[in-house]
């Protein structure tokens, strides 16, 4: 089946993006985004060395890899600061794709959706493909399609926080409603959270913590890797509407009447 992810006119078979932040070392990381089959992995911008030399810098790794890299304006507080991140990646890695995050505060770590929108704009107009990660707010998220951006990425839970989708209804409206490819981010932690995004529409699910933090980070990758593709076989397949009460899955015309 010719079903591909596409993000700004750029294909993709893989529909699964993985963060490369907190793993135990580079090599669990190899494996990991190995038995995850992921074709884009984002890197933080100001939280790894730009300058790294030899032949054991993550840089180096995913570019070995021939991944995508998509550099993510992590720890950015205001617009300014991410604009400026943003330029700072291009610079340094030679791409125009951000994953665009503007957090609010360091208690939620949710996004500051004012400032969010404003460096989306920015950016945007700047020659960026800008992938925001915001709220489940379907209002916000419209206005970031509106505003250029490239991709939506609403969270399904506060970060790191593996509580999986609170809001689905949520994450359903703004799938219905973008124009433009919807890829749950943030929240995730087992692979059944991972499914349940795929089976909401969801065109993609970018996770972290959920490998990276588990006890078996490679086993867990390939585990998210399969849900991934379960849930978008399942939204793809169309699946029976929730009903109050039960029906026969048997045909009951035609049916032997012993009375």
């Amino acid at each position: 089946m010719n079903d591909l992810l596409t993000i700004a006119g750029k294909s993709f078979s893989s529909r699964l993006l993985l963060g490369t932040a907190s793993y135990p070392n580079l090599d669990i990381l190899t494996r990991a985004i190995e038995a995850s089959a992921t074709q884009i992995c984002t890197v933080a911008i100001r939280r790894i060395n730009l300058a790294e030399t030899g032949d054991e810098g993550l840089i180096k790794l995913l570019v070995d890899k021939k991944l995508h890299l998509l550099p993510n304006t992590a720890g950015c507080y205001t617009a300014r600061e991410a604009v400026l991140t943003a330029k700072l990646a291009r610079e340094a890695l030679n791409t125009n794709w951000i994953k665009l995050e503007v957090i609010g505060d360091k208690y939620s770590l949710y996004p500051d959706t004012q400032e969010l929108l404003k460096a989306t704009e920015e950016l945007v107009k700047d020659g960026f493909v800008v992938l925001p990660y915001t709220t489940d707010d379907p209002v916000v998220a419209k206005k970031l399609c509106d505003a250029g951006a490239a991709a939506v990425m609403p969270l399904g839970a506060p970060i790191g926080s593996g509580r999986g989708i609170v809001n689905p209804i949520n994450i359903e409206l703004i799938k219905k409603q973008s124009s433009v490819p919807v890829i749950l981010d943030a929240g995730i932690g087992s692979a059944s959270h991972a499914a349940l995004a795929m089976e909401l529409g969801c065109d993609a699910v970018l996770l972290n913590t959920a490998v990276a933090n588990a006890q078996n980070p490679v086993l867990m990758a390939g585990a998210m890797k399969d849900a991934v593709n379960a849930g978008r076989a399942c939204f793809l397949a169309g699946a029976i509407p929730q009903k109050k009460m039960a029906t026969p899955s048997s045909p009951t015309k035609g049916k032997i009447n012993w009375s």
